[in-house]
C-alpha cells in the first residue's frame, strides 16, 4: 500500500514542479486555445496541461518500478499514451484531420494488440458468449478503442470535467487491479490520479494559473482507459481469476465509462442523422446543455461527475445482490439512457416549454453556485500567486496575447 501511495504522491509533485513552467512556456510561445462559436472559454487559454500530466506519471511509475515486480511490462501502454500525447498535442497546434487522427489512433491500438497479444477476445459469460476468434477480437477491440478515446476527447468541454472523470476512472481501475493482484495496472491507475489531480485544481480553481489539458491530454488519458478495458475483458482477465463468475466485467467498464461513451453515441448519431460527420464539432454535448440552460462550469461539472459514480454505484449493487450478467448488463444500460440521453432530452423539453421553470432552476443554480464562495476565491488566489511573481513579465506575457489575438479579459 505504502508503494502505491509513495508513487502517486511523487507522479503529484512531479506534476507541481513542472506546471508552472509549461505554463509558462505556454505563454511566452503563445501556445493556446483560441475561443471560436464552439468553445465555451472567451480568451485564449495555454494548452500544455497534457504534457504536464504525462511527466507526472512517468516519474510515479519510474519510482513504483523499484517496489513493484512486473511494472515494467507497462512499455507498449507508455509508448501508446506517448504517441497519442504527441499526435493530441500537434491536433492542438495545427488541428489535424479527423481522419488522420482516426488513422494513428487505430495504428496505436493494433500496435497495443501486437505487443500484448491481448485483445477483447471473451464477453466472460455474457449472453451465453465466452471466448471467440482473433477475427472478430482484433476489430472489435480497435472499434471499442476509437471509440472511448474519440469519448474522452469529446467530453473535455468545461473546466475540470475531463480530467476530474478520469480520476474517478482511473481510481476504480486501479482499485479493482488492486484488489486482485495486477500490481502494474494498478499502479499506473493510482500515478494518473496524483498527476490529474495538480492539473484539475488548477484547471477548476486558477485564472491566470489555469491550462487546458488539451487534444494532447485527452487522447493520452483515452488510450490508458482503452488499455485498461483491454486488460479487463481479455480472455485471461485476472479479475476473472477463480472469481465469481456473475461478475460482469463488460457492465463494469461500460459503467465506469458511462457518461463520455453514451453521450459521444446520442452526439453521433445525431450528426449522421442530419448527414454530417459524425466528429463534426458542435454545441450538442451534455456539457454544452447544461451550460446553456445556466448551470455554471463547476456546477456541470460536478452534475456529470456524480452521474457517472451514481451508475457505477448502481452497477455494484446490482452485482452485490446477486443480479445476473445479463441484468447488470441490462441496468447500466438503463441508468445510461436515463441519465445521460435522459438528462438531455429533459433539459432541452424544459427550455422551450417550461420557461419559468428553467428560470426558476437558473437562479437556484447560480445561488448554490460555489465559484461564488469566499474560499472559492481564496484557492484561486493562492494558485495564482504562484505563476509569475514578476508582475512586468505577467504584464508583458498578457499585452502579446492581447495583441496577436485582440482578445481582453473584461470582454
Amino acid at each position: 500500500m505504502w508503494g502505491f501511495l509513495l508513487s502517486a504522491m511523487v507522479s503529484f509533485l512531479g506534476v507541481g514542479w513542472l506546471y508552472y513552467k509549461e505554463l509558462k512556456l505556454a505563454k511566452d510561445k503563445l501556445l493556446v486555445d483560441n475561443p471560436d462559436a464552439r468553445k465555451l472559454q472567451r480568451i485564449p487559454v495555454p494548452v500544455r496541461g497534457g504534457i504536464a500530466v504525462f511527466f507526472g506519471v512517468a516519474c510515479g511509475v519510474l519510482v513504483a518500478d523499484g517496489f513493484f515486480n512486473g511494472v515494467e511490462n507497462l512499455l507498449p501502454v507508455f509508448c501508446a499514451m506517448l504517441v497519442m500525447m504527441y499526435v493530441g498535442g500537434l491536433d492542438d497546434m495545427l488541428s489535424l484531420s479527423p481522419r488522420v487522427r482516426l488513422f494513428i489512433q487505430i495504428l496505436v491500438i493494433l500496435g497495443m494488440i501486437w505487443s500484448t497479444r491481448g485483445c477483447v477476445d471473451s464477453f466472460h459469460g455474457l449472453f451465453g458468449i465466452q471466448e471467440y476468434s482473433w477475427w472478430i477480437g482484433v476489430p472489435l477491440t480497435v472499434f471499442a478503442g476509437v471509440g472511448i478515446i474519440n469519448a474522452i476527447n469529446m467530453i473535455d468541454g468545461v473546466n475540470g470535467l475531463s480530467s476530474g472523470l478520469c480520476m474517478v476512472y482511473n481510481m476504480s481501475f486501479g482499485y479493482a487491479f488492486m484488489m486482485h493482484g495486477d500490481v502494474a495496472n494498478a499502479v499506473l491507475a493510482f500515478c494518473m490520479v496524483g498527476a490529474l489531480l495538480v492539473f484539475w485544481l488548477h484547471n477548476v480553481f486558477g485564472a491566470s494559473s489555469k491550462m487546458f489539458i488539451g487534444d494532447a491530454g485527452t487522447m493520452m488519458m483515452g488510450v490508458l482507459m482503452t488499455w485498461f478495458v483491454i486488460q479487463l475483458l481479455r480472455q485471461d482477465s485476472i479479475l476473472m481469476t477463480g472469481y465469481n463468475t456473475s461478475l460482469c466485467l463488460i457492465a463494469m467498464s461500460l459503467a465506469t465509462l458511462v457518461v463520455p461513451v453514451f453521450d459521444a453515441v446520442r452526439v453521433m448519431l445525431n450528426r449522421m442523422r442530419k448527414g454530417l460527420n459524425p466528429f463534426h464539432p458542435d454545441k450538442t454535448h451534455i456539457h454544452h446543455i447544461f451550460i446553456i440552460f445556466g448551470l455554471s462550469h463547476s456546477l456541470t461539472m460536478i452534475t456529470i461527475i456524480l452521474m457517472d459514480v451514481l451508475t457505477m454505484l448502481v452497477w455494484l449493487v446490482s452485482y452485490k445482490m446477486g443480479a445476473s450478467q445479463e441484468q447488470q448488463f441490462t441496468v447500466v444500460m438503463i441508468v445510461g439512457l436515463v441519465l445521460v440521453w435522459g438528462s438531455h432530452i429533459g433539459l432541452r423539453h424544459i427550455k422551450h416549454a417550461y420557461k419559468p421553470l428553467m428560470e426558476r432552476m437558473r437562479s437556484i443554480s447560480l445561488s448554490g453556485d460555489p465559484e461564488k464562495k469566499h474560499w472559492w476565491g481564496a484557492i484561486r488566489t493562492w494558485l495564482d500567486s504562484h505563476e509569475i511573481q514578476d508582475f512586468s513579465e505577467k504584464e508583458k506575457l498578457e499585452t502579446r496575447l492581447d495583441r496577436k489575438f485582440n482578445y481582453r479579459k473584461d470582454d
